[in-house]
């Protein structure tokens, strides 16, 4: 749960926030980008670790040139993408739906036809929270997160996440909300690119290294049968946003629930390290991917 802090941090949201709704949107996304750029000078220890990340990732394959570019842009991408987040959610949904393009939908709607629920995986990449707009209107949206430490910031980004069509679902209390939401017909979206506790996890590989991995995702689906789609939502030219909804993962399971889980958990991996692959400057490549080890591993 959300600890109270220091207002400071509230005082100094609502603030920025006021200033983005003030300003056009195109001045918002280079000053999120400059920030961003900025925060890369001086934010030594997350530098460091997106270099390493990307060491960690692609090896010898990629030049420290273009390591340095990638890890410089997802800053950049970074800083925009929280701007913008807030700049749209003061617009208005419609507003929002007017700057994503949807692919795939009917995949969703089909899904949605079956009556079990939809569990939708994505990532930190591109801009995951805009894209909930688009999917709101296609059927009833709940969002897995954790809660901020500051509880008056928690209630604003919560705020933001309704402006934008989705219910929040936090972590460490989720099991009944998620099954009741699936049970009702409705959406589940659960990000599954970051590290969790050993003790939480499956290990699976990601870009060659085992990651600790919530196993929620696979879990969930082994218990309702719901179908599991990728989804994401990257930028698209000049100043709007793409949402691609893939059709349903299909994996056969074997009838063992922690073999099944891992198979589940492997699979949408992979998906998310794909797109990544695909457009590497998108993603949070200074958040700690790897830092919880398997049991015996250095």
């Amino acid at each position: 749960m959300a600890r109270k802090r220091s207002p400071l941090e509230y005082w100094t949201f609502k603030a920025l926030r006021g200033l983005l709704h003030a300003l056009p949107r195109p001045f918002c996304l280079a000053l999120g980008r400059g920030l961003g750029l900025l925060a890369y000078g001086l934010d030594t220890r997350h530098r460091r670790l997106a270099k390493d990340n990307l060491r960690t990732a692609f090896g010898r394959g990629l030049a420290d040139r273009e390591r340095d570019r990638i890890a410089r842009a997802s800053f950049r991408h970074f800083g925009a993408t929280l701007f913008d987040i807030f700049k749209l959610a003061g617009q208005g949904p419609d507003e929002v739906a007017k700057r994503v393009s949807v692919e795939g939908a009917e995949h969703l709607e089909a899904a949605l036809r079956e009556g079990r629920g939809v569990l939708l995986f994505t990532a930190h990449f591109g801009n995951w929270e805009v894209g909930s707009v688009p999917i709101s209107r296609l059927g009833r949206l709940n969002v897995v997160a954790r809660a901020l430490d500051n509880a008056l910031l928690e209630k604003e980004l919560a705020g933001v996440r309704i402006e934008l069509g989705a219910e929040v679902i936090y972590k460490g209390r989720a099991s009944r909300p998620i099954l009741q939401a699936l049970r009702r017909n409705e959406i589940v979206a659960i990000l599954i690119d970051q590290n969790v506790l050993r003790s939480q996890a499956v290990f699976v590989d990601f870009f060659g290294k085992a990651a600790a991995t919530t196993p929620s995702l696979a879990a969930f689906h082994l218990r309702t049968r719901a179908p599991i789609l990728p989804v994401f939502c990257t930028p698209a030219p000049p100043r709007g946003y793409r949402l691609k909804i893939h059709p349903p993962v299909r994996i056969r399971p074997e009838g063992v629930f922690d073999r099944d889980v891992l198979k589940i958990t492997r699979t949408c991996t992979k998906i998310i390290e794909g797109e990544i692959r695909e457009r590497p400057d998108l993603w949070l490549w200074f958040h700690n991917r790897w830092k919880s080890r398997p049991a015996g591993a250095p």
